[in-house]
């Protein structure tokens, strides 16, 4: 009775009246039909919820890719823990990306997952019991970490040859060049050579694509990092020149967009670097956390906008979800 009282109350108002009839309509893909997955893929547009969002990104990302838009990706070290390792190296060996920013988890991962693989666990595992036989967990991905002994191996004679060619040319690296020596090493390395092409580090310094780490000394890294300084005083990681490298790359490019999965710190130097040009183009988020509670991770577009982070007339989307779940999707639809 409300409804029908409203719905006559608002007849006498025409003015005020909304039909929404010019709205897209709600519904989702037909399975009676033939399957069409480039169709399966625009329909999440109209399914409402977080499926159109991901329906938005899916859009934005076609066409970022279709206009050659310079692509500037972020994303956290469990994105290479996880199975999207593979896809972001798809992307950069099809030189789909233009820049990465990314933690030093993801750089000791792809190392690694070139000499062992990462195996399928439980989230409920105890963590006691998984000490106890000598194996780290992230998520619901199991890690023994006989790795990390091959990887202390790989890095320190990686840091080696940087640390010649840093007495020798008189000059510090900074942590894109640092990212882009382990990446020809990776195909060099008795241990790493034979699953050197699985690695988005090597695609990386191949297609000449800088890969970023403002939080290099994270990890693994830092703690090898801690016993190489101790024998070599004077070496060194310049961080200031990635900021300058990055800046420089993004304000010579028409348009720029950015794809970020998660947030952490590879987002916040990503989105902070845009800032000199105004901002980006294009931007899309995938991610789980929420902008409640003021932290960088969880701050939500209008937030970047308000910094020029990204532009307010930005073809922009958030999507909030897993990036395991989303960011396959997404690469689907670019994919042959």
């Amino acid at each position: 009775m409300w409804v029908w009282n409203k719905k006559k109350d608002a007849e006498n108002k025409l003015k005020n009246y909304i039909s929404l009839d010019g709205f897209p309509k709600i519904q989702g893909y037909n399975f009676d039909n033939n399957f069409n997955f480039k169709e399966f893929l625009k329909s999440y547009k109209n399914v409402g919820f977080q499926g159109s969002n991901l329906g938005i990104a899916i859009s934005i990302f076609q066409e970022i890719t279709e206009k050659n838009i310079p692509l500037f990706i972020s994303f956290t070290g469990n994105m290479i823990s996880s199975g999207n390792r593979e896809l972001i190296t798809y992307l950069v060996k099809n030189k789909h990306i233009k820049a990465i920013v990314t933690t030093a988890s993801a750089i000791e991962e792809d190392v690694i997952k070139c000499i062992k693989p990462f195996h399928l666990g439980s989230f409920e595992a105890k963590g006691s019991f998984l000490a106890e036989n000598f194996i780290g967990r992230i998520g619901n991905i199991f890690v023994p970490v006989d790795r990390y002994v091959y990887f202390e191996k790989f890095i320190n004679e990686v840091f080696s040859e940087i640390y010649k060619k840093q007495k020798k040319d008189k000059k510090i690296f900074s942590t894109h060049e640092v990212a882009r020596e382990i990446g020809l090493f990776i195909s060099k390395n008795e241990h790493t050579i034979k699953n050197h092409k699985d690695s988005f580090l090597y695609w990386a310094a191949k297609n000449e694509i800088p890969v970023f780490c403002p939080g290099i000394t994270d990890g693994a890294l830092g703690d090898i990092s801690v016993f190489f300084k101790r024998n070599h005083p004077d070496f060194a990681i310049d961080m200031t020149n990635d900021n300058k490298a990055l800046t420089s790359l993004l304000m010579n490019q028409e348009k720029t967009a950015s794809l970020i999965l998660g947030g952490g710190i590879s987002k916040h130097f990503l989105l902070n670097a845009a800032i000199f040009r105004d901002g980006f183009e294009y931007s899309i988020y995938l991610t789980t956390a929420q902008e409640f509670d003021g932290s960088d991770s969880g701050g939500d577009q209008e937030e970047a906008i308000s910094w020029s982070k990204i532009k307010s007339d930005a073809k922009r989307v958030k999507v909030i979800s897993d990036a395991t779940i989303t960011f396959p999707i997404l690469v689907s639809s670019i994919s042959n």
